[in-house]
């Protein structure tokens, strides 16, 4: 027997019928779905030092499970000393059963070690149901090492779903776990 993550066996036998109840779809097909969830991290202090592009790709390569790769600006900005093509930051997107188990590890392990966590902000959708999220440490994933970390920075936490409405984006990825602040 395959295996099936347990937030996509969940999707299946809870959220789908809990959305199609709440929002009155007739077909199954309707009911909104993430997919896919979209990590990046901005160095900007890459354009000194090169070696800090490597190990931000390591880190978000073990965060995920899945390669990350260095991205790469698009053009020149003298203030910043930045030229067009030097590596700026690194981003890796997970879809399928890496992607849902990754949101189960968020949720159950990396957000409840953020320091004086009460919940996650409702504002940051984008009018087109995609919701973004900003964590300020990456030490809040059990897979890093904290000894081996050379600088504390954050990540941006983009997840992507099929919804046409924010409200019907915020019901799917809290039916999915994510514990938004009460008003």
């Amino acid at each position: 027997m395959a295996y099936i993550p347990r937030l996509k066996q969940e999707y299946k036998d809870r959220v789908v019928s809990a959305l199609k109840e709440e929002f009155g779809y007739k077909n199954v097909m309707q009911v909104p779905k993430l997919e896919k969830i979209v990590l990046s991290r901005g160095v900007g202090a890459a354009v000194s030092d090169k070696k800090l592009i490597d190990y931000a790709v390591e880190e978000l390569t073990k965060i995920t499970g899945q390669k990350a790769v260095s991205t790469i600006s698009k053009k020149d900005v003298a203030s910043f000393k930045l030229r067009k093509g030097m590596p700026i930051g690194a981003k890796v997107t997970l879809r399928g059963e890496r992607m849902y188990e990754f949101l189960d590890r968020l949720i159950t392990a990396a957000l409840p070690r953020v320091r004086d966590f009460n919940g996650i902000n409702a504002t940051g959708f984008d009018g087109r149901g995609n919701y973004n999220l900003g964590v300020t440490e990456q030490i809040i994933f059990p897979e890093i090492d904290i000894d081996k970390v050379n600088k504390i920075s954050g990540m941006d936490i983009t997840f992507v779903t099929s919804a046409n409405t924010d409200k019907e984006a915020k019901s799917l990825l809290a039916e999915l776990g994510l514990p938004f602040k009460k008003n």
